[in-house]
């Protein structure tokens, strides 16, 4: 079977400046996806798909292959994961008549990616013919237990029914971890989150949204925790 890994990392980034290639413990952060992947021996191909010269350069030295850049229209702020992806199916089938039968999207600013959870998530796709796989994460407190302000500026719970549940008798709920997403492209065609898709669960450590610096230094911490575990 031929797999694709496809990384998007446009230039721009409002909240944190040159994010995909800022450096992170002491290398580029794009560099650690690239280097999942390329260490999962999982992919015919690693290419970063991307509209910016300087991260071009550093895919490149790091070992990623950028064959095309992408278009303007899916590197705005609109833009969304989905248009960049079926962009690449496409244009690789066009300018280079290639075509995948598993496709993985890595995004390049999750340093805590595990080529081990590249290659479960891979295999769980396979064995179960799941459309998607994705890795997930328990959210730190159950959600069952929000709280909201009303109109009177009062504060109530969300959902009252629980009020007087324990906790540990409340149903997990999850959230998807933003790492990476294995997909069959001849089965998805606007979203990863279809009625056949399924998921890796992954621990509060090995998981870390990047969109602040304070996310930043909290990944820098778990990162280093998971390469010296006590």
């Amino acid at each position: 079977m031929k797999n694709l890994a496809i990384i998007p990392a446009r230039g721009g980034s409002k909240r944190i400046p040159r994010k995909n290639i800022k450096e992170f413990l002491g290398k580029p952060i794009i560099a650690y996806s690239i280097e999942a992947a390329l260490n999962s021996r999982l992919f015919d191909e690693v290419m970063v798909s991307t509209d910016d010269e300087d991260i071009t350069a550093i895919a490149i030295q790091y070992g990623a292959n950028v064959p095309f850049l992408r278009s303007e229209a899916s590197a705005n702020d609109f833009a969304t994961t989905m248009d960049v992806l079926k962009e690449v199916e496409k244009t690789y089938k066009e300018k280079e008549n290639k075509t995948f039968d598993f496709i993985c999207c890595i995004y390049p600013t999750a340093p805590l990616i595990q080529p081990s959870d590249l290659r479960k998530g891979y295999d769980l796709m396979l064995e179960k013919e799941y459309d998607a796989v994705y890795p997930i994460v328990s959210f730190g407190y159950p959600v069952w237990r929000g709280i909201k302000f009303n109109e009177g500026g009062r504060t109530q719970l969300v959902w009252e029914q629980f009020k007087n549940s324990r906790s540990q008798d409340l149903e997990p709920v999850y959230h998807d971890a933003g790492q990476w997403y294995w997909y069959n492209p001849q089965q998805v065609n606007d979203t990863l989150f279809t009625n056949n898709s399924s998921a890796l669960i992954l621990t509060e450590d090995r998981v870390q949204d990047i969109d602040t610096l304070t996310d930043w230094k909290l990944a820098e911490i778990k990162y280093e925790l998971l390469q010296h575990p006590k």
